[in-house]
């Protein structure tokens, strides 16, 4: 008796290693012996009854692997650690196959490890797209010119090439294959379904696995194939000795029960209700899903599934076991206690001798690991981390889906959000403070959206809103738009809780609308942008739309930004200094302006490229070149007596003046020119006191305490808040021409310039106009108690070896005194 369960065992373990293409070996540690199995001699391409040596074994393997496997080995015959590895070996026909190589240690009755054993089965190579002809061509690597048959088929089935391996299987006579179609080689009752089958995987472009009785020499094929760009490329290979050993299967034990694989067998009733039963389930099955052997025997593998199981990929599982045909998917399972699962799932049909479908036999390698990687990666390629959004890449997508062409004319809006000021807050509490203000400016701003509409982060403070009118959905975008806007700078406006702080912030916002021209996702995202930036410009907390004429002045600009950039670089731009005068009519000093002569564009006034430089980031190092030519002139007239009195006013930019090395280079200039810093006197706009007072109090003090003299530029047309004035560490007020040009017919503009000089005589501060034209004006302006000019009155702006010469020729007068036209025109 012990001698037939010993002989069924040993059919049993070669029908389980053919059925499932795995090879059995042992290394016994005592006697350094290997055993191997008649399979695994199979798939290294040995006769039967090859035992090879340890060493000569390994060399079977790849060069780079082999040191790997060699290592795993090892330890787990001294340390007992199990393995489980994915390889390349060489077969004695040259062939280089995927084979995974599972080991454990052996150990006696007492637990000693006495040896190791473990299983090798053939699989196609982890690193490759499966159904694609690279993985193809890369698994069966050696199928054109060694041991395994290869053909070809063109578009209409015929073969268009066969070696002699596929030569010898499709044609037992050597009749030539060429021309002929590939299911003519099959039993006839089963070519209509193999024709239909072949005519819609090249259709389709799709991959085709079969395996089906020679017509010929009456074996069994298995055919894969895999498209490519004449047809599709053909594996084939002689499978009759492995389907014969189906046909014998019977309840699993043994081998198949220590793979870590997942193995159900189940009985070949119909797929249909109740559908097969499971007849047997290994131990890993068990450890996997917590059900044991007798808790699931007789019972259908639906059990097994749940509510994310795919609904897809069991539609595939059933068409496939309809046709009796092998099938592999992904699959989510569920575990005893309802715990989702992965499983790379292979479903394979077992026939007899007389092709009646005896049993199912699934495969299954959990891949729960990998799957949760897969969807990390996949929440990192299309979300914010920071805030959940949907990121950038995710935006683009759905708005190339939106503008596409089968997107059957849908329409919608793209809103542009960007937070005001929101750099401030980042320089002054921090970055972390400003990532809390980023999470719950997300949060309201997926309050103020539809289900359906798409709220994503672009990246810093800039955030976008799509609005699509869908059959699901409908919507006019217009109406949308201007809705969502409101309610976004509504809610953006409330107040933050940060932890010790109460923060206020507002947003800009640029919408445009698409669908009903044709325009691409570049031109969106530039429309929105554009139109956002006006919303900027008209003061922030508002929206605006875009329209063809922002478009005309961007292009404008950009031209503009082009050429200065042009004339930055080849020494284009030039300083001119005006002189400005004190009561008795001579010269205290200039102020520093700079000047741009356009070969086309002619003179390109001040108030039309300085904002084009702000914008660019160029007015640092043009100002910086001012700051440095200012203190070299100021350090030429420090040598003579008759010039040593004269200061310099220097025009200084907000975003120049927020630099943070600023005040490191203004102190450099001065040192490296040696020129007293009173001399330079810095001329700042009111705009930059609008946003983070305290910061630029704090910047203006550090420039004071180096000696270095501060003028308010333009008073009285900015921000202008009395409430500031005292708490600043200025020289000097300067009234804008705007006020001195209508002072003696405006009773508006000359009780303003009459309020600022008495503002500054009462604070202790300078006060210089600019823009004086008449003589009537400086009459005025004196009499209200100013006796510091500058204008045309005096003299125009002039380059410095003009100034050098206008300043000779009034030494000696009594002060300047008015040109016969100076009034400006």
């Amino acid at each position: 008796m012990d001698s037939v369960i010993a002989h069924n065992a040993g059919q049993l373990l070669e029908l389980v290693e053919r059925s499932v293409f795995l090879g059995f070996w042992r290394l016994d540690a005592r006697e350094g012996r290997l055993y191997w199995s008649e399979q695994l001699a199979r798939l290294h391409g040995a006769p039967a009854g090859y035992m090879p040596t340890f060493d000569n074994a390994m060399s079977h393997y790849a060069e780079e692997h082999r040191g790997e496997l060699q290592a795993r080995i090892l330890a787990c015959q001294e340390q007992g650690t199990p393995f489980d590895l994915e390889v390349q070996l060489h077969t004695m026909q040259g062939r280089r196959i995927w084979v995974r190589c599972v080991g454990q240690p052996l150990r006696d009755e007492h637990g000693a490890i006495i040896g190791t054993e473990g299983l090798v089965q053939e699989i196609a190579p982890a690193g490759y797209q499966p159904g694609t002809l690279m993985r193809h061509t890369v698994s069966m690597g050696g199928a054109l010119g060694g041991a395994e048959a290869f053909a070809t088929i063109d578009r209409q089935g015929r073969i268009s090439y066969a070696n002699v391996q596929a030569e010898q299987l499709l044609a037992a006579g050597g009749e030539p294959l060429a021309g002929r179609k590939i299911w003519s080689f099959f039993q006839k009752r089963a070519r209509l379904r193999l024709e239909e089958r072949f005519i819609h995987a090249l259709e389709k472009r799709e991959a085709i696995e079969l395996e089906e009785l020679d017509a010929q020499v009456s074996h069994w094929l298995e055919l894969r194939g895999f498209p490519f760009g004449a047809g599709l490329a053909l594996h084939l290979r002689d499978v009759s000795s492995r389907r014969k050993a189906q046909q014998h299967l019977m309840l699993l034990e043994g081998s198949i029960a220590r793979l870590n694989d997942i193995v159900i067998i189940t009985e070949a009733a119909p797929f249909r209700a109740p559908g097969p039963r499971i007849v047997f389930v290994n131990e890993a099955f068990e450890r996997r899903t917590g059900y044991t052997r007798e808790e699931v025997i007789g019972q259908s593998p639906r059990f097994l599934q749940g509510p994310d199981t795919q609904r897809p990929q069991l539609d595939r599982i059933r068409a496939a076991l309809e046709q009796w045909e092998r099938v592999r998917v992904d699959l989510i399972n569920y575990t005893k206690a309802r715990e989702p699962y992965w499983v790379d799932l292979d479903v394979s049909p077992v026939w007899d001798d007389a092709r009646r479908l005896t049993h199912w036999v699934a495969v299954g390698r959990d891949i729960t690991e990998r799957k949760r990687d897969e969807e990390k990666i996949q929440y990192l390629a299309f979300y914010d981390p920071l805030t959940q959004l949907p990121n950038r890449q995710m935006l683009l997508d759905r708005l190339n889906e939106a503008v596409s062409e089968t997107a059957n004319g849908r329409d919608g809006a793209l809103m542009f959000i960007d937070l005001d000021n929101f750099k401030v807050l980042n320089d002054t509490l921090g970055h972390q403070k400003g990532d809390l203000l980023l999470q719950q400016v997300a949060r309201r701003l997926r309050n103020c959206v539809a289900k359906g509409d798409l709220v994503a982060r672009l990246g810093g403070d800039e955030f976008v809103v799509l609005l699509e009118n869908t059959p699901e959905k409908p919507l006019d975008p217009l109406t949308a738009a201007q809705a969502v806007s409101h309610r976004i700078l509504e809610a953006l406006g409330e107040p933050y809780v940060l932890p010790g702080y109460l923060h206020h912030s507002t947003c800009s916002i640029g919408v445009t609308l698409f669908g009903k021209a044709p325009s691409s996702v570049s031109e969106l995202l530039k429309q929105a942008d554009l139109a956002m930036y006006q919303a900027k410009a008209a003061g922030r907390n508002a929206v605006r739309f875009f329209d063809p004429e922002m478009q005309a002045v961007a292009t404008e600009n950009a031209a503009l930004a082009a050429d200065l950039r042009m004339a930055w670089r080849d020494n284009h731009l030039k300083i001119e200094y005006q002189p400005q005068v004190g009561m008795d009519g001579r010269m205290t000093g200039v102020e520093a302006l700079l000047r741009w002569e356009h070969p086309n564009r002619g003179l390109v006034q001040p108030d039309q490229f300085i904002p084009t430089a702000e914008e660019t980031s160029l007015i640092i190092p043009i100002g910086h070149w001012v700051l440095e030519a200012a203190c070299a002139q100021l350090a030429l007239w420090a040598r003579r007596p008759d010039r040593a009195h004269l200061s310099i006013a220097v025009n200084v930019s907000v975003r120049q003046f927020r630099h943070p090395d600023f005040i490191d280079e203004v102190m450099s200039c001065v040192r490296r020119a040696g020129v007293p810093p009173g001399k330079l006197k810095l001329e700042l706009t009111e705009s930059l006191l609008a946003d983070n007072l305290d910061a630029a109090i704090a910047k203006m003090r550090n420039l004071k305490d180096m000696g270095v003299s501060l003028s308010v530029d333009d008073f009285g047309i900015g921000y202008s808040s009395l409430s500031y004035l005292k708490r600043l560490p200025i020289d000097e007020l300067k009234i804008d021409r705007g006020f001195v040009k209508d002072i003696l017919t405006d009773g508006n503009d000359a009780a303003i310039a009459g309020t600022i000089i008495g503002l500054c005589r009462n604070l202790g501060l300078e006060v210089i106009a600019e823009g004086v034209e008449t003589e009537e004006q400086r009459q005025f302006l004196a009499r209200q108690g100013c006796h510091r000019y500058q204008g045309y009155l005096f003299c125009r702006p002039l380059p410095i070896e003009q100034l050098e010469a206008f300043i000779a020729r009034v030494e000696g007068d009594a002060g300047l005194r008015p040109e016969p036209s100076s009034v400006a025109s």
